[in-house]
């Protein structure tokens, strides 16, 4: 998987979220089927819906369609964590080189790590409906689009709703991010260059590390501190960094909601009712899930969605859908984390400010 041995046991880590994960929903052979086959169908429709509401043009099937069970996402996602974080493993590793420690101890530790990785992903794996995977690279494919079967029928159950309708919105959304990324080369590295900068950040001594975390995380948790796990240990570089990917992230989730809800009343008759009780459902459910979430960063990823969706229904209905697409021109034209909490800066920077009359 490409991380160094002796910090990160990814094959525990596998194994931890997999057990933690559990199979999901109880389901037929015959209607699992009639599941992803239906999914499959879903991400394919989705394509000229989102193109004609956007105005953005991607290539069909440029990114292969993958229908997935619980499992599946994790071994992938525990693949590109392993990728991403490869450089900074090894000056992780090279810094542990330098303590006097036993084979078995390092051995030791890297389970240590990959159990604690393990649990992170076995929690999220329950939450994810889909993911565009922007960075995953195979001959002929930009990114790869996972669809979690077993969530989706999981949650459909749930928030009782029309399933043909909830599993099209959900393909709305998620294809919206493979037509942002395909449609706008120059995105996905962009994004991979600030977030491999930022790990290039990262302090190197593991010992100071943890002498800090379980003050840190103890504040988070009990609210004294906002932010997430990963707020708390940043540089001022890392800071203004994270602004970045906050403010691109934030854009993207945003326009993705603004499409499934643009899109959703011509296709999707109960959409009213499923955006409804799925907002609702967003802001967790239980004290347990509510710790992990703020532990995760994901009451922040919640907002990503709400800010950015305000920021996209603002600029449209200030500029239009062309005016509002010039976002995708370049880097320089991205909004800012401040911008996205004030979508009309965003607009006076790049349109320029609305003359008044003499």
């Amino acid at each position: 998987m490409g991380a160094h041995p002796s910090m990160v046991d990814w094959d525990v880590a596998v194994k931890v979220a997999t057990k933690m994960a559990g199979d999901g929903p109880v389901v037929s052979k015959r209607e699992a089927d009639a599941v992803v086959a239906e999914l499959r169908a879903g991400a394919e429709r989705s394509t000229p819906l989102v193109r004609q509401f956007t105005g953005l043009h991607a290539q069909e099937r440029t990114a292969p369609v993958l229908v997935v069970n619980r499992a599946g996402w994790i071994q992938a996602n525990a693949d590109g964590f392993a990728a991403l974080t490869a450089p900074l493993m090894e000056k992780l590793a090279a810094k542990m080189a330098e303590k006097t420690q036993s084979p078995m101890g390092k051995a030791l530790g890297s389970r240590v790590t990959g159990a604690e990785v393990g649990l992170m992903l076995g929690f999220l794996s329950s939450k994810i409906l889909g993911q565009f995977d922007p960075f995953y690279s195979a001959p002929g494919a930009d990114g790869r689009l996972m669809l979690v079967a077993p969530n989706i029928v999981q949650i459909e159950r749930e928030l009782d709703v029309d399933p043909h309708d909830f599993r099209l919105w959900v393909c709305l959304h998620e294809e919206t991010h493979r037509v942002q990324f395909t449609a706008v080369p120059w995105m996905r590295d962009h994004l991979q260059s600030l977030m491999h900068e930022m790990l290039a950040e990262v302090r190197t001594d593991p010992e100071e590390m943890v002498s800090e975390i379980v003050e840190k995380v103890g504040e988070l948790i009990s609210g004294k501190t906002q932010g997430s796990v990963m707020e708390l240990f940043a540089t001022p570089r890392q800071r203004e960094l994270l602004d970045q990917i906050t403010g691109v992230m934030s854009l993207l989730e945003g326009h993705a909601d603004v499409v499934m809800d643009g899109v959703g009343p011509s296709v999707i008759p109960s959409v009213e009712a499923i955006r409804a009780k799925f907002t609702e459902r967003r802001k967790g459910m239980g004290v347990l899930d509510r710790v992990i979430r703020r532990l995760l960063g994901l009451d922040q990823k919640m907002a990503q969605y709400r800010d950015g969706a305000i920021f996209v229904r603002h600029c449209i209905d200030k500029v239009g859908m062309v005016g509002f697409n010039r976002v995708w021109d370049g880097p320089q034209n991205l909004p800012s984390k401040a911008e996205i909490l004030n979508p009309q800066a965003w607009v006076d920077r790049v349109h320029g400010p609305k003359l008044l009359p003499a």
